[in-house]
């Protein structure tokens, strides 16, 4: 719990989020993609992007590795950082999201109970999780970063997967099973089961 300053204040903006929504032809939302390291969920958040983009919707992937690059660089791995980590991710989101933006989000995001918490931010048509699935095996198989050799070498501690666990969602909006669907069939279920291309109604 964060404890505000008497002195800070909510500020009203002079522009609603209806008003955004309806000068972008679109409703604002946060698409939550998690899985184990290797999943696939990056490729998939900047390709659903790229899609989305082609359609001239506004919106814009938020990627765990790039967030660590600079709003969250001062954050570790251990249960409180990642916690904290995807805290700060929500609050930015639900900004983004209140300026009408299709908000992308590819985080491991490990834990249900922090998942939980960033989807209580918002309001319930407002958050989609998706969970991009693939096997341990095959996402060790892929190790597209070099991490689970690091992780098996004792290099890299409290990896997801190996010393960690991965706590798979049990009623997400979107199940991705990115051993059998190509990033260009992922694409397109998205797009189709949560109407990303069509208009708010």
């Amino acid at each position: 719990m964060i404890n505000l300053q008497p002195n800070i204040h909510w500020q009203t903006p002079a522009v609603t989020r209806q008003e955004r929504e309806q000068r972008y032809a679109q409703r604002g939302r946060l698409l939550w993609l998690t899985g184990l390291p290797g999943a696939g969920k990056s490729t998939i958040a900047f390709a659903l992007e790229r899609a989305l983009f082609e359609q001239n919707k506004l919106c814009y992937v938020l990627d765990g590795d790039n967030i660590r690059h600079g709003l969250n660089a001062d954050l570790g791995f251990s249960a409180d950082d990642r916690h904290e980590n995807l805290r700060r991710i929500g609050e930015v989101a639900k900004l983004m999201v209140d300026a009408g933006q299709i908000v992308i989000a590819a985080f491991v995001s490990p834990y249900s109970s922090d998942r939980q918490m960033v989807r209580q931010m918002f309001a319930e048509e407002d958050f989609d999780e998706i969970h991009t699935h693939c096997s341990l095996d095959v996402c060790e198989q892929r190790d597209p970063k070099g991490l689970y050799a690091r992780a098996r070498a004792g290099q890299i501690q409290g990896f997801t997967g190996i010393d960690e666990p991965y706590e798979v969602p049990e009623k997400p909006e979107l199940v991705i099973n990115t051993e059998l669907l190509s990033v260009q069939e992922a694409v397109l279920l998205m797009m189709e089961t949560l109407e990303l291309g069509s208009a708010p109604v």
